[in-house]
């Protein structure tokens, strides 16, 4: 073995630096957060699905505990919650007296395609004014060519 000099005269036998038992976290941390990245931007990425033509089936329709509240407008401008004729004023109590969940019930407008819109923007001002957020627009989808 070796001998090496120290100051002062003495001399100790050379022996190797003891092997560091730390572990460098540093470059770890590092590439986690590369894959964080890399993965918050491919994530939504692999959710767009692959537009598909799907088949129309004569299937039952789902089991729905009670009937949606839906406020029609006809071609005339005349208004029918459920198939009973109201006016714009009884709209809001009457839809009260039905609703069961409340302010939180979903309330369908049909509306036909010759009404006038500023009809439907009434019933819709109406609603909002009463409490009634969520109300939902329905049309007949488009034929495809």
């Amino acid at each position: 073995m070796a001998s090496v000099s120290m100051p002062g005269g003495k001399r100790r036998k050379g022996r190797k630096s003891a092997p560091m038992a730390e572990l460098n976290m540093i470059p770890f941390i590092d590439v986690m957060l590369v894959l964080l990245v890399i993965f918050m931007v491919a994530a939504p990425l692999l959710t767009v699905g692959v537009p598909v033509d799907l088949p129309k089936t004569g299937a039952a329709q789902l089991n729905i505990e009670q009937k949606p509240i839906s406020v029609t407008i006809d071609e005339r401008g005349k208004l029918f919650l459920q198939e009973k004729e109201t006016t714009l004023e009884r709209l809001v109590p009457e839809i009260q007296a039905i609703a069961k969940d409340g302010f939180d019930e979903r309330i369908y407008i049909r509306g036909a395609a010759q009404v006038n819109y500023g009809r439907v923007a009434e019933v819709l001002a109406a609603l909002k004014a009463g409490g009634y957020a969520k109300t939902a627009l329905i049309n007949q989808p488009q034929e495809r060519r």
